[in-house]
């Protein structure tokens, strides 16, 4: 006698016998560990999670929340984390020179005509004459750590304007707002979501945009360790497909806004229990809705921008010169942009 599953009785008995019978995920009952912050520009991974996207591909995820990139990488080298979203640091470049992770695919980008990450002062130094960010000679600059994204957006900055930095360590997102707040250093640069609310509240200012310096930055990538990606391709790719799919909904509902507005609410309290969800969504919407960057379609990869910044760890001394793309990249599964 043939067993069926309940979703494949449901269908015999929707007057769909001539279809072939849907097999139950090939991943059912895989539990994963995803790692995430808890920004707007992360919200594919919630989509996937709270709309079944994993579940439909057999994957059980959990989140794991971190506060910088360096320590998600570090995360995935030891296990700790299977999958995660997160801007390319010196750690993950060194990780995977080490063969301990790789880059799959693509997540946030700087897309011309959608508006990104802010370049901040504090108010003490907008009022001292830090206006625009010609004047950021000299001044300080916030990163988590030496070898982080802040560290990187930051250096193209002062190259582009021919003038010098000094850049501060601070661990912690949290602990920049409150250093940048307090005076304590002049600049930094992050996604809209907290540089809007930031200078909305009138905290700091907002003296440029990283997309005047940075066109096409492929701000985070989705990694996971080198054994994932050689060894696991099929749950690696149920990964991807379920991210995709969350992604999709993402960019559809609030960056293209093509889904209408019942849509976008519905995507605006979908995100709220992830980010800012001490906050009543009636002072989180806006927040929200001004992080809406756009989340790279199937996951691609701007190669060029990922080239650009192994570069600039070579250059710097981060990382080895020995160290290519194709180390810290497989781009098998995803289309690669340029």
């Amino acid at each position: 006698m043939t067993n069926l599953t309940r979703r494949q009785s449901l269908a015999l008995m929707g007057g769909v016998m001539a279809a072939p019978l849907i097999p139950a995920p090939a991943f059912a009952g895989t539990t994963m560990k995803v790692g995430a912050l808890r920004f707007t520009s992360h919200s594919a991974s919630f989509v996937a999670f709270e709309r079944g996207y994993f579940a439909d591909e057999g994957l059980d995820v959990e989140f794991e929340f971190f506060q910088a990139a360096q320590p998600m990488a570090v995360a995935i080298a030891s296990g700790d984390v299977d999958y995660a979203v997160t801007a390319i640091s010196g750690g993950l470049v060194s990780l995977a020179q080490k063969g301990a992770a790789k880059v799959i695919g693509g997540a946030l980008s700087e897309e011309d005509g959608i508006d990104g990450q802010k370049i901040l002062a504090s108010n003490a130094a907008f009022e001292a004459g830090l206006t625009d960010p010609s004047k950021l000679g000299g001044k300080s600059f916030g990163m988590t750590q030496a070898g982080s994204s802040f560290h990187y957006m930051g250096a193209q900055i002062a190259a582009k304007e021919g003038v010098g930095l000094k850049f501060k360590p601070l661990n912690k997102v949290g602990a920049i707002i409150g250093a940048l707040k307090s005076g304590q250093i002049d600049a930094w640069s992050i996604v809209p979501h907290i540089a809007k609310g930031l200078a909305g509240a009138g905290a700091v200012k907002i003296i440029g945009n990283v997309s005047d310096y940075i066109p096409n930055y492929q701000v985070t990538t989705v990694f996971t360790s080198a054994k994932n990606a050689a060894e696991e391709r099929g749950r690696t790719e149920a990964f991807l497909r379920a991210f995709s799919r969350g992604a999709d909904d993402f960019n559809a509902a609030l960056v293209d806004k093509s889904a209408g507005d019942a849509a976008a609410m519905e995507m605006v309290n979908l995100i709220h229990k992830y980010v800012y969800a001490d906050r009543p969504i009636e002072k989180a919407e806006k927040s929200i809705r001004n992080g809406a960057m756009r989340i790279n379609a199937g996951a691609a990869l701007n190669k060029a921008s990922v080239m650009d910044q192994l570069n600039w760890f070579k250059s710097e001394g981060m990382v080895k010169d020995s160290i290519t793309y194709e180390v810290l990249v497989d781009d098998s599964y995803v289309k690669t942009i340029s």
